[in-house]
C-alpha cells in the first residue's frame, strides 16, 4: 500500500521557521520525484518545491526559492521542506505528492498524495 505521511506543520509567527517531513512507503522511492504543494482556503493548489530522488535535482517556486529548501534522506524514504522567514501568505495546507521519475509543475502529474499538514503563520 502506497503511503505518504506529512508531519511538522503548526502555528508559527511571521519570520519563524518550520520543517515539514514526508515519509513515503509502498513504492520504489528512487524511481519517483517528491513534490510539495500547498492550498490556502479559496485558492488553487500550487506547487512549492520538488526533488527528483534519482539525482537530487530540486525545483522551487519563485515565491519560496530564497526561503524554503527541499531535501531528502533516501535511506529513510523521507523528504523534508525547511521553511524559513515564514510569511502570513504561506498559511495553507501543505501536501506532499509522488510522481514517477520527474518533477512536474502541475498537480495532475502526481500519482500519490498525502493527507496534508496545516501550516499557519500569524502576523
Amino acid at each position: 500500500e502506497v503511503q505518504l505521511v506529512e508531519s511538522g506543520g503548526g502555528l508559527v509567527q511571521a519570520g519563524g521557521s518550520l520543517r515539514l517531513s514526508c515519509a513515503a512507503s509502498g513504492f520504489t522511492f528512487d524511481d519517483y520525484a517528491i513534490g510539495w504543494f500547498r492550498q490556502a482556503p479559496g485558492k488553487e493548489r500550487e506547487g512549492v518545491s520538488c526533488i527528483r530522488s534519482s539525482d537530487g535535482s530540486t525545483y522551487s517556486a519563485d515565491s519560496v526559492k530564497d526561503r524554503f529548501t527541499i531535501s531528502s534522506d533516501n535511506a529513510k524514504n523521507t523528504v523534508f521542506l525547511q521553511m524559513n522567514s515564514l510569511k502570513p501568505e504561506d498559511t495553507a495546507v501543505y501536501y506532499c505528492a509522488a510522481a514517477q521519475r520527474d518533477c512536474y509543475y502541475a498537480a495532475v502529474g502526481y500519482d500519490y498524495w498525502g493527507q496534508g499538514t496545516q501550516v499557519t503563520v500569524s502576523s
